[in-house]
């Protein structure tokens, strides 16, 4: 599947009349979600099972991408951003690994919530800089569009914003401070700043979802494990917290999200 995936992607980047205007590409992985097999061509290379063969795999083909935007003779002018949605799976034997974090994905735990997100754009984007400021995944739609000269739509609710002088190094900090985690259709958690505040917890997605009597506060800084509550210590961060969740409640009442089934194209309601 890796191998087919990657092989379009790089027909697709060797079309002229990709090349002469903008383009988008997206080049999803699926390795990573159970089962994680590996290509036979990578089965047992490196002799650390089939998670450790997969990441070997995604790294190669990663590569072979690359190397086709620079013989299409766009390096220079092409963004490429390598992320993930989420963190590692639950279901054994295809956990991967959280590293220093907490939990699985389908929670609200820092395993879940954090992934991997470098992006590159030579001449533009200072090569080696390293942020642990929060970023979420929808800020790359309102953050591209601005770079392709697209406007964004005034019609409708849109959660991204606007990162690009965040990458381009021109401020230190980024332009979102926190976001609300939804699990399913409950808020579970959010995030704002170093601080978490956990609704209802969660380590596992297998776990029962356990609503707590009180939020439980984390200082993400000194617990990277989500380990000790400190709300009565820092009670106050609850206010800027709630104020996330609310303000995202409050939008999705006047701009109620799209049902399920809803036939295209939709158009939204004056």
């Amino acid at each position: 599947m890796e191998k087919e995936i990657t092989t379009r992607a790089i027909e697709f980047i060797k079309r002229p009349r990709i090349v002469a205007n903008h383009f988008l590409l997206t080049s999803h992985s699926r390795s990573f979600h159970m089962p994680t097999l590996p290509n036979h061509e990578f089965a047992g290379r490196t002799g650390n099972g089939d998670w450790a063969d997969c990441l070997a795999e995604m790294d190669y083909r990663t590569g072979q991408i690359l190397d086709a935007i620079k013989e299409a003779g766009v390096e220079d002018n092409t963004i490429v951003i390598f992320t993930s949605d989420n963190g590692p799976e639950a279901t054994h034997p295809w956990e991967g690994d959280s590293g220093p974090w907490r939990g699985t994905y389908f929670t609200a735990t820092e395993a879940s919530l954090r992934a991997p997100f470098t992006i590159r754009w030579p001449g533009k984007i200072p090569a080696g800089r390293v942020n642990n400021e929060i970023v979420h995944i929808v800020d790359l739609f309102t953050t591209l569009a601005h770079v392709g000269g697209a406007e964004i739509p005034k019609d409708r609710p849109i959660d991204g914003v606007d990162q690009i002088d965040f990458f381009l190094g021109k401020q230190e900090n980024s332009n979102r401070e926190g976001f609300p985690a939804y699990v399913a259709d409950r808020p579970q958690a959010v995030k704002w700043r170093n601080w978490k505040m956990h609704l209802i917890w969660q380590e596992n997605m297998y776990d029962a979802p356990q609503r707590l009597p009180l939020p439980k506060i984390i200082n993400l800084l000194t617990d990277l494990k989500e380990e000790q509550d400190v709300l009565i210590q820092n009670g106050w961060v609850t206010f800027p917290m709630m104020k996330i969740l609310n303000d995202f409640e409050d939008s999705l009442k006047r701009y109620p999200p799209i049902k399920m089934g809803t036939p295209d194209p939709y158009q939204p309601p004056n």
